[in-house]
């Protein structure tokens, strides 16, 4: 089969979207189907795999972005297109972020109560506002297109944001590569990376991937760091991810938990982070359906995250970890995270984890999108013949 992915950046470094996009194409590519990319960047990591790569030139908006991969597109003819949210011609739409109009509403919860308000009359106005509401104008049309949605609420989101008839949904959950993401891990990285952080055997350890640290909860992280700290807990906190960390640095020095936060940035592979750790924590406002909970759910971490995450939906509240109500409650995430300084309490979370995990693999996140490619092919065969069948009886009646 012949198949363009449109995304972007073509670059696992750069979030949970592009980091999917790449194993999935990898996976395409093991089981022999030729892979287009048609992406405006691609990344050192994915220069070397075998695919077919159209460069789209630096475009100034995303509109500009989806015209240019339309154009392209015309002339590759694939069997199969699969937008991944960036462009609006395709075949199978999987936006891995989500609705941005429900993303939007949802983002007004980090802000102040009294703020709210006027936040949402302004931000409809800006630029970045008005380009994505007019790439979601030509995204959710039904023309045929298949609509794949990676968790309940984003299913959910499509029908009341974009009106996408429930016919043309497919729920399709996020699948984690479990032999690389694995508890195995820790006897080949744990050890040297936690020396590495100066911390000891002692120290419960705290991850968080992310680069959207505002949308993904580091503010309250570091404010439930500080509570934690003055209870004299031993614990530190990993940050892997963002670019200009700088000032995240300052704020948790101001906060007093410099010396009990590192802050990493981006980094090639992950998976040594969650070897080390003990707990992953993503007190997020809005995830589709996050794939760094899948990874530290694979590695055997026990899991703090909030209903607001699709991720969430996949696990049992107390059982893998833990699902906040709300994301911006401090005392119940810190009270969550205590918890889970019993190591008994991490051992049985972790390994319930893992359980989770082992049923959500990205071999089987392959087969269930590849059964939505034949779907689609099937669809426009049918609709290819009707319109034939069509066009012989008009030609029947003209003549």
């Amino acid at each position: 089969m012949k198949v363009a992915l449109v995304i972007e950046q073509f670059d696992p470094r750069c979030g949970g979207a592009e980091q999917w996009t790449a194993q999935f194409a990898a996976r395409l590519l093991a089981r022999r189907h030729e892979v287009h990319v048609v992406a405006k960047r691609f990344g050192e990591q994915v220069r070397t795999m075998p695919i077919v790569v159209h460069r789209l030139p630096r475009t100034t908006t995303r509109p500009g972005f989806a015209e240019a991969a339309q154009a392209q597109l015309l002339t590759i003819a694939p069997d199969v297109i699969h937008d991944m949210g960036a462009g609006w011609f395709c075949d199978v739409f999987q936006p891995h972020g989500g609705s941005f109009a429900a993303l939007s509403r949802r983002k007004l919860r980090m802000v102040a109560p009294w703020v709210r308000p006027l936040k949402g009359r302004v931000d409809p106005l800006l630029s970045r506002h008005r380009q994505f509401r007019a790439l979601s104008e030509r995204q959710y049309v039904d023309d045929g297109r298949l609509m794949v949605a990676l968790s309940r609420t984003v299913a959910a989101d499509f029908r009341q944001f974009h009106g996408v008839p429930e016919q043309r949904i497919r729920l399709i959950y996020n699948g984690v590569d479990t032999k690389r993401f694995s508890p195995e891990r820790r006897r080949q990285y744990r050890e040297q990376l936690r020396h590495e952080l100066g911390l000891n055997d002692d120290i419960v350890l705290i991850l968080i991937v992310t680069h959207n640290f505002r949308l993904k909860g580091v503010p309250l992280l570091l404010r439930a760091m500080r509570r934690l700290k003055r209870a004299d807990a031993p614990v530190h906190l990993v940050v892997v991810g963002g670019k200009r960390i700088g000032g995240w640095i300052r704020a948790a020095g101001r906060l007093g938990v410099g010396r009990a936060v590192t802050f990493i940035g981006s980094v090639d592979d992950p998976v040594p982070y969650y070897a080390a750790a003990d707990i992953y924590a993503h007190p997020t406002f809005y995830d589709s359906c996050s794939l760094v909970v899948l990874e530290a759910l694979a590695g055997g971490l026990p899991v703090v995250t909030t209903q607001y995450n699709g991720a969430a939906e996949l696990m049992t509240d107390r059982r893998e970890g833990y699902v906040m109500g709300d994301p911006a409650d401090l005392s119940e995430l810190t009270s969550r995270l205590e918890s889970l300084f019993d190591q008994d309490v991490r051992r049985r979370m972790g390994e319930a984890a893992r359980r989770l995990a082992l049923k959500h693999t990205l071999e089987h996140n392959v087969d269930q999108m590849l059964a939505v490619y034949e779907e689609s092919l099937q669809e426009r065969s049918v609709v290819h013949c009707q319109r034939t069948v069509v066009r012989r009886q008009l030609s029947g009646v003209i003549a």
